[in-house]
């Protein structure tokens, strides 16, 4: 597993991975969705789907793959392995107990990420297992997170020991900052569609520029 250098090159300032509402209808969407990336710094979008068959799913993927590409961003489903390759999209967000499959199914061709990490050794099998980022913090299907000490202390230790960067999931303005402070590589925000990132993007995401800055003298 790859760990942090003894003498670290300086630490870039942290990004953004925006976390999309469960989307049905992606031609709807696609307005929002360009908003919000020429609003910041986005490194990666999340696509979350809603319930469809396969053929629904791909056109969806289709249809904001080129908006989240073109602005010079990742796009991710939440799952799906199998259609990444088909809809066109960069990789995949899979749960800790599937990042085995998903890595012997798009490896080394597509993004693997790792999230609903119940545990340090959970982190730690996914990043030995070969996966390019651990997420932090994330709510679950039911809209559950994590108590914010237990993400804050999961993303120190992670930026102390591993090179394998992390995102930490923000519910709130207020949370970015302590987790800059903590370590975390990229900052995920966003995920349903009346919370404070999707009611009005571009003027959230707008808002989110200051707060991106590494504290003084961060390496």
């Amino acid at each position: 597993m790859a760990q942090r250098p003894k003498t670290p090159e300086p630490r870039p300032a942290p990004r953004l991975y925006l976390v999309t509402p469960a989307i049905a209808d992606a031609a709807a969407f696609a307005p929002v969705l360009k908003a919000a990336l020429a609003a910041g710094d986005v490194a990666a979008g999340l696509l979350r789907l809603a319930n469809g068959d396969d053929r629904t799913q791909i056109n969806r993927v289709k249809a904001l793959a080129p908006c989240v590409q073109a602005a010079g961003a990742a796009l991710l489903l939440d799952g799906h392995a199998g259609l990444i390759a088909r809809g066109g999209a960069d990789g995949a967000h899979v749960a800790a107990p599937e990042v085995t499959d998903a890595l012997e199914a798009l490896k080394p061709d597509w993004i693997v990420g790792v999230g609903a990490v119940s545990s340090r050794h959970g982190a730690m099998t996914a990043a030995e297992a070969g996966c390019d980022y651990v997420m932090f913090g994330e709510p679950d299907a039911q809209g559950h997170r994590p108590p914010f000490e237990t993400t804050l202390e999961r993303v120190a230790w992670w930026a102390e020991v591993f090179e394998i960067p992390c995102v930490a999931y923000a519910a709130s303005l207020e949370e970015i900052t302590p987790l800059i402070e903590a370590g975390a590589d990229f900052i995920a925000v966003g995920h349903d569609a009346d919370d404070w990132i999707w009611t009005d993007p571009a003027r959230a995401i707008a808002a989110l520029a200051p707060h991106l800055k590494l504290p003084e003298g961060a390496l």
